[in-house]
């Protein structure tokens, strides 16, 4: 085995389950979202000599994975391309409990996150659920650090609102 396959094999163990959770947010199927995954690993040994360090291996698998999502839903879903671009409601079914991992495999997280417009959904998950700095989700989303910050200030109390709507209650940390 090479040297760069064993890299990208080791990053494969460490990053590949956080980044079929990420893309099964925008995709919404099991299949495809492991379809996707398999597309980033695929795409990063072929050009892993693009990468040169400045910024952590995860934050460039994760920005090659939101890419090629937005690429695949192009491709082959130009309606629901459209309709997220236009910021119309995608009607969008809950996944099994055991798909979906996010924090405490929260079903009503999910749903709530499944109804948010699409940066916020983004900004959210890459923040707060995968924990990467300001800094590295400015790099995968490819926008300024402030431009993260201002998303996310406006994504949390939308966040609260749709769990609420959905009636989930939460108790407020102080």
């Amino acid at each position: 085995m090479s040297d760069k396959q064993e890299v990208i094999s080791e990053w494969y163990s460490l990053y590949s389950k956080s980044i079929f959770n990420f893309v099964l947010l925008s995709v919404h199927e099991y299949q495809l979202a492991e379809d996707i995954t398999q597309e980033t690993f695929i795409k990063a040994y072929k050009s892993f000599e693009a990468f040169k360090g400045e910024a952590s291996p995860k934050t460039w698998l994760f920005r090659i994975a939101r890419h090629t999502t937005i690429d695949f839903i192009r491709r082959k879903q130009p309606t629901r391309y459209i309709k997220e671009m236009l910021n119309l409601r995608v009607d969008v079914s809950p996944l099994p409990e055991e798909v979906v991992e996010i924090k405490e495999n929260s079903r009503e997280l999910f749903h709530a996150l499944s109804h948010l417009k699409k940066s916020y959904r983004e900004v959210i998950v890459l923040r707060k659920v995968k924990e990467f700095s300001t800094r590295e989700t400015a790099e995968i989303l490819n926008c300024s650090e402030s431009k993260v910050k201002s998303t996310l200030a406006r994504a949390i109390p939308a966040l609260e609102k749709e769990l609420l709507k959905g009636g989930f209650c939460y108790e407020e940390s102080v």
